[in-house]
């Protein structure tokens, strides 16, 4: 398995193939993430890629492993990613 491509290496990518300039493909970058973080609370679609969920997690009871004492897990705010058939589709290949 490959590395994970770095921010420079994907604006490297998209400034090359919308033919501009590194610098506008960074700030393209920096302002989809910006605005995903905004509208998180929303949902955040990027089509053909996921979508960006803020969940909601009930409190519940766990255990501590190293013990196995029963605690108390409070409720809480989650991010979520669902990624989106199409790019299932396009990285697993279709179900037949």
């Amino acid at each position: 398995m490959g590395k994970a491509m770095t921010k420079s290496q994907i604006a490297d990518h998209v400034a090359k193939k919308a033919d501009i300039t590194k610098k506008v493909a960074t700030q393209i970058l920096d302002d989809l993430a910006e605005l995903s973080y905004k509208e998180a609370k929303n949902s955040f679609t990027l089509p053909g890629i996921g979508k960006l969920v803020l969940a909601h997690r009930k409190a519940r009871i766990g255990r501590n492993p190293q013990t196995g004492e029963a605690i108390k897990i409070p409720a809480k705010k989650v991010l979520k990613f669902r990624v989106a058939k199409a790019a299932k589709d396009k990285i697993l290949g279709a179900k037949k």
